[in-house]
């Protein structure tokens, strides 16, 4: 998400209107975007609250698939929300973006209720019918992790009739049919049989583990029953778990030493427990890491970073909105050759950019993809340094890159020096004119997406010009 989204919360002053104000809350990504681009989405929209205590919980007030609309005016919306017993001063909003046609903006949050209302006590213990029901539907839809624990921790199982001709199916037959269910079905159907539970429990069900729905209740004892059956797991998604004191250093740095010597994939987005300690052990712990995604942890200090250059395996470093500092980043390129794929959108402790822009020229060489957005002091010498250094680059962006104008070349000289450029995206820059249109088109004959959002200097009949050319292209983002 891009622009100001203190606005969120307020009365709507842009109602009805449209266009780039950073009054909105502006979504980067849009409909089928989310799969071209490193972004991430979400099944559903959803609207949570949490209970203000310290370990508080959190309740789905409302969960809906999205459905698709006809309308392009702006509108109110207003989910029927469940009725909650206990006071909050914390919300999180999930917003599904798959089916919309263009960018979605937020203009403001409106939160209606009862002031005068008697505050109920935190220690008030208040148990209502309608929350069990809720707890039960929540269940089917495989994000209850109230039982997760206990059903992991389920040693001993009674002894069963026997199971007819089910366990005469070879191993791996079993193990595929398993494959298809979520994490909590897994649990629950571990308890049914000895035969079944064997299953359930093989660390081969756990190479690819996605914790991130459950982010809400996750903590440190769900990691603890869950170390002995990850110790294969290679991919492994900890995005937006942990906060408010669910997940202790301690106990993340427990689950790694075990479950850590195979990890390739390690997704962390937005989990706002890590701190140095914990970017030590994974330097530590994970030798074959291969992609790493820190992608808006803001509370790493800049010194944390420094030990990501102990993991020179890494092949894709997500450092979108960290602290992330110009000496660690450049020990991390240095050390980290392999790179292929690199964010470093909107690092804002990088003092020169084009120091950083040279060293990735000189040693990544197998760079595909780089995300340089809103990099405020990028300049043509900079893009003269990628250009030439990486000539494999794929995907490219310097959207809300100021200090880049077309009138020195650099984006001509891009054109020419990055013949399989595929996505770039060159959005708010104003200077983008005709001449690099032609340079694209004659020498970027593989491109398939290109963002020239907020430009006045190109005209339609320049970007036709692309077509004959440019085979492969399918989007291209302009106003006129």
């Amino acid at each position: 998400m891009s622009y100001i989204f203190f606005f969120l919360a307020g009365v709507p002053n842009k109602k009805k209107s449209s266009g780039d104000f950073t009054f909105f809350f502006f979504f980067r990504t849009y409909g089928k975007k989310k799969d071209q681009c490193p972004r991430t989405s979400r099944s559903h929209s959803k609207l949570y609250y949490r209970e203000v205590s310290f370990f508080g919980r959190w309740e789905i007030l409302w969960s809906e698939r999205p459905t698709k609309l006809n309308a392009s005016q702006a509108r109110q919306f207003k989910p029927c929300i469940k009725q909650i017993n206990f006071p909050t001063n914390l919300i999180r909003l999930e917003v599904n973006s798959s089916l919309l046609d263009y960018y979605t903006e937020l203009d403001a949050v409106v939160l209606h209720g009862v002031k005068d209302k008697p505050v109920l006590s935190l220690k008030t213990s208040l148990i209502d019918m309608n929350d069990i029901d809720d707890d039960a539907y929540e269940e089917k839809d495989g994000c209850g992790m109230d039982n997760l624990n206990k059903k992991f921790s389920s040693a001993v199982l009674r002894e069963g009739p026997n199971n007819g001709y089910f366990d005469k199916l070879p191993y791996e037959l079993i193990q595929l049919i398993l494959n298809h269910l979520t994490l909590p079905d897994l649990c629950r159907l571990a308890q049914t049989c000895k035969l079944l539970s064997q299953h359930c429990c093989d660390p081969l069900q756990y190479i690819h583990l996605n914790l991130q729905p459950y982010w809400a209740k996750l903590d440190d004892t769900s990691l603890e029953f869950l170390q002995s059956r990850c110790t294969l797991v290679q991919w492994l998604n900890l995005s937006w778990t942990g906060n408010r004191g669910f997940i202790s250093v301690a106990g993340f740095s427990r689950f790694l030493k075990v479950c850590g010597s195979e990890l390739v994939r390690l997704e962390l987005s937005c989990s706002h427990f890590l701190n140095e300690t914990c970017l030590e052990v994974i330097s530590e712990m994970c030798p074959n890491l291969q992609a790493l995604n820190l992608s808006s942890c803001d509370k790493l200090p800049p010194q944390a970073f420094n030990h990501i250059a102990k993991l020179c395996s890494l092949k894709r470093l997500v450092l979108y909105r960290t602290k992330v500092e110009q000496t660690a980043l450049l020990s991390i390129l240095n050390f980290c050759s392999e790179l292929q794929h690199l964010s470093l959108g909107s690092c804002v402790m990088i003092e020169d950019y084009d120091v950083i822009a040279s060293m990735i020229g000189a040693k990544c060489k197998k760079l595909q993809t780089l995300d340089l957005w809103r990099c405020k002091n990028i300049t043509e010498n900079g893009i003269a340094e990628l250009a030439s250094g990486c000539p494999l680059l794929e995907e490219l962006d310097l959207g809300w890159c100021p200090t880049l104008q077309s009138s020195t070349g650099c984006f001509t000289r891009l054109a020419r020096q990055l013949p399989h450029l595929q996505k770039l995206f060159l959005t708010a820059n104003r200077s983008v004119c005709d001449t690099d249109i032609e340079e694209l088109a004659c020498n970027c004959t593989r491109l398939q997406q290109l963002d020239i959002l907020a430009t006045c200097q190109v005209f339609s009949s320049h970007l036709r010009i692309m077509l004959p050319l440019c085979l492969a292209l399918f989007l291209v983002l302009c106003i006129y």
